[in-house]
């Protein structure tokens, strides 16, 4: 039985969230149903954002992105958005 992963949705994620259109939501969705099972999951694509130390990013599509950080089974939801945003992850 694997492990589930619990998330905690930061207020700058929030409001990214709320923009972005109903079908990009759709995609954020499934993308969170497959981290809280398996982070490491190869459709994800996760590593370790570039210049950090602590932010991580997994693909939700081609464009889409989700940046979090890691504290055990805790995943901290920081930005979601089209790719630019690894150019700010805050």
């Amino acid at each position: 039985m694997s492990s589930i992963n619990k998330f905690v949705w930061l207020p700058r994620f929030k409001w990214d969230y709320k923009k972005l259109t109903p079908q990009s939501q759709k995609r954020i969705n499934q993308a969170l149903l497959q981290m809280e099972r398996d982070l490491k999951h190869p459709s994800l694509e996760t590593k370790k954002l570039k210049g950090t130390n602590s932010i991580w990013e997994a693909r939700a599509s081609k464009s889409l992105r989700i940046t979090f950080n890691l504290k055990g089974k805790l995943i901290i939801l920081r930005t979601v958005g089209e790719h630019k945003i690894l150019n700010r992850p805050q």
